[in-house]
Order: structure tokens, then C-alpha cells, then sequence
């Protein structure tokens, strides 16, 4: 395997590289909640369809998400619940941070 023959910090550095995109982590945080299908998507993140096309094959290509097809329509989920855990630890801690940063300039007026 291929993958294998890499450090896993490489790997990992490679994977949050995936995440380092902003329409990216809307659209997972977007299938967290549930599947959508592209049209759906399309209205609630705001951007062109060849941008949104394009970021979707970047997250499939990764293993992210998966698509499945439904006539004319397809129809995105998370690959693994675990990304949504991510979203969410991502959260806490950029909360956290926040809350660390408005105590300190709060401690500096």
C-alpha cells in the first residue's frame, strides 16, 4: 500500500491540508448535520457550481465523503462519523481560544 510506506505525521500534515479550505469545512460541517444533495448545497454555502464540484471531488478523492447518484441528482454523506467529531473538537478548541483571547485583552484595557 502506498500510504503505508509514509510517516503518519506526513500523512496527517496531508490530510488537515485537505481541511484548509474554507467551502471544504462548510461542506462538512453542512454533512454533519445529514446528506445533502448538490442543489441543496449550492444554495446554503454560496459559491459557483464548478467551485462546489470541484472541492466535493478534493473531499471524495480524500475519503471524506461519499456520493451517490439519484437520477439527475447526487447526494453527498461523511464517509465516517468521525469527521464530524473532528468539526467538533475543532470547535471546542477554537472556542476555547477565543474565550482565552477576549480574557486577555480584557486583563490589557
Amino acid at each position: 500500500m502506498p500510504g503505508l510506506s509514509r510517516p503518519l505525521y506526513q500523512m496527517k500534515a496531508d490530510f488537515f491540508k485537505t481541511l484548509g479550505h474554507p467551502v471544504r469545512i462548510r461542506v462538512l460541517e453542512l454533512l454533519s448535520q445529514r446528506e445533502h444533495a448538490v442543489s441543496e448545497m449550492l444554495a446554503e454555502i454560496g459559491v459557483e457550481a464548478a467551485n462546489l464540484s470541484q472541492q466535493l471531488s478534493i473531499l471524495r478523492r480524500a475519503g471524506l465523503v461519499t456520493a451517490r447518484r439519484e437520477g439527475l441528482s447526487v447526494t453527498y454523506e461523511l464517509a465516517t462519523s468521525e469527521v464530524a467529531q473532528l468539526l467538533a473538537a475543532a470547535r471546542a478548541i477554537l472556542t476555547g481560544v477565543v474565550a482565552g483571547q477576549a480574557e486577555a485583552l480584557e486583563q490589557l484595557a
